[in-house]
């Protein structure tokens, strides 16, 4: 089963974490080293997806915001919320499209959460994670070569207010929440051991 790099870094500024990527992404699709996943927080920024730029959807103009390149539409990135940005060359047998790969990321944070004790699921409105008919995790990804820079990010306990008043994506206002708020107590730790737990049977890697 292939290694991966897991670097945990603590509180990166957006364009700091971009700049990152596009190094690493560059570095894998080289062969220059393995897949690696990075852990991190962000602080308060929104991300305008070109599905937003085409809808012509914009935050509110209280939120900073900065566009980005990976599919989606509107993101909050910010306090307790964390954010996996996987370097991932996916290549195997049921990773043959971008489908595919959501659909895996889907399942791997889903087993992360039940071995927490909170139930997430997907929903037909739209890709991520659910719980409590409340969206806690949201994807977005970009990709060249078939590695993979952006990622996803799971709300553990984000300041009240800020991500339910953003309407992002199609959905509205208060569909996206954090943990914290549906009355789960969490952290980030545990979330990252859980993602590490299951990491294997899931990724395959």
């Amino acid at each position: 089963m292939p290694s991966v790099d897991i670097r945990n870094l603590e509180i990166v500024e957006y364009t700091d974490a971009l700049e990152l990527m596009s190094t690493l992404q560059q570095q894998r699709i080289n062969d220059e080293i393995p897949d690696t996943i990075l852990f991190l927080e962000h602080p308060e920024i929104v991300t305008v997806g070109p599905r937003a730029r085409n809808d012509g959807i914009a935050p509110p103009s209280d939120y900073r915001s900065h566009p980005v390149d990976r599919g989606g539409g509107l993101t909050w990135h910010g306090p307790g919320q964390l954010v996996v940005y996987p370097i991932i060359h996916w290549n195997k047998d049921d990773e043959k499209s971008v489908a595919d790969i959501i659909t895996k990321i889907e399942s791997w944070v889903i087993a992360a959460l039940a071995l927490l004790g909170i139930e997430g699921y997907r929903d037909e409105r739209m890709q991520g994670v659910w719980v409590d008919n409340k969206k806690i995790c949201s994807i977005g990804l970009s990709f060249l070569r078939w590695v993979s820079r952006h990622g996803f990010t799971i709300n553990y306990d984000t300041p009240e207010g800020r991500v339910e008043n953003l309407a992002g994506c199609g959905l509205e206002e208060s569909t996206t929440t954090s943990l914290r708020v549906l009355g789960y107590t969490t952290s980030r730790e545990k979330i990252e051991a859980a993602l590490r737990q299951s990491m294997s049977n899931i990724l395959e890697r």
